[in-house]
């Protein structure tokens, strides 16, 4: 067993498909095929199922995947710290983020980062709070960055940068000419919320909780997995929502939808690491300009 047979063996498995896996190694289908049945054969074990044109893991290729994943995020470690012996010079970076951090906070420091050190390969993951800590806990992020607090003991956490919190509604919404008084007041919506797993989710609910009040209270209309799809639906008038002010900002400057005059309290966005594991040069550099951002 190799560890290329790994990598491709992962590929596919994530993207349950020999041709989009084939596209994403720089790799024929033929040799991804090749790959996955002689790792099939050499241990007698069925990862697969194929049933007409698609593929699906067996369970035995879904405990295999955990194992994979960790051998790989072993392995590349291990070329990092080799890596580091020669500086900043050279060597790669894998960063995530949640995504008000890693859409409109992170890429400026990644530019800054990228001119100081042009020798470091930058790569970044995007998805919500709990894929960031995942990938950070699973090793195949270096550093991850989230909005909020997280609940996780194997993780080592740090504030970096603060952000801002705004209500925000529809240009027609009542409370653009009389804004609510109090948290009872904004029960009625109606609301357009990110999915539950978000940090800027979790950051409504907690406050909340704190004031009495149950997340089920709001009259939540849509749920969407993305900022963007968040601020062109207020736009559009589905609803009003609870944002970064980084994701709105300019909506609100043109009049595409409102500003409500409600006080709700600053975040921190966060830098986290796994604290087992071995901390590299190049994430130290990142880390530190991250402190100063």
């Amino acid at each position: 067993m190799t560890l290329e047979q790994l990598r491709i063996f992962v590929a596919v498995a994530e993207r349950e498909h020999l041709t989009r896996a084939a596209q994403a190694l720089n790799l024929t289908p033929s040799a991804t095929s090749a790959a996955i049945a002689a790792l099939e054969a050499r241990h007698a074990t069925r990862l697969f199922d194929r049933v007409g044109r698609r593929i699906a893991l067996t369970e035995a290729g879904r405990l295999f995947l955990i194992e994979a994943r960790a051998v790989l995020a072993q392995a590349g470690a291990a070329e990092q710290v080799l890596l580091d012996l020669a500086g900043l010079e050279r060597g790669r970076l894998a960063l995530a983020g949640s995504q008000t951090v890693g859409n409109y906070w992170l890429p400026g420091v990644v530019a800054r980062y990228q001119a100081l050190y042009p020798g470091i390969r930058v790569a970044v993951d995007i998805g919500n709070t709990d894929f960031v800590a995942g990938r950070v806990q699973q090793g195949f992020a270096d550093l991850g960055f989230v909005e909020g607090e997280l609940d996780e003991p194997a993780l080592a956490m740090e504030p970096v940068a603060p952000d801002e919190m705004v209500l925000v509604a529809p240009v027609t919404h009542p409370w653009t000419w009389r804004a609510p008084r109090d948290f009872e007041e904004l029960k009625a919506g109606p609301w357009v919320l990110r999915e539950t797993g978000s940090g800027t989710r979790a950051m409504l609910e907690a406050l909340l909780l704190a004031r009495g009040l149950s997340p089920g209270d709001l009259n939540v209309v849509l749920e969407y997995p993305t900022n963007e799809a968040i601020r062109v639906a207020v736009e559009a008038g589905s609803g009003v929502s609870v944002i970064s002010r980084r994701v709105v900002d300019s909506a609100i400057r043109t009049g595409a939808m409102a500003l409500i005059d409600f006080s709700l309290p600053a975040r921190q966005f966060r830098a986290l690491r796994h604290k087992e594991r071995y901390t590299t040069k190049a994430a130290q550099a990142f880390l530190e300009l991250a402190r100063q951002a």
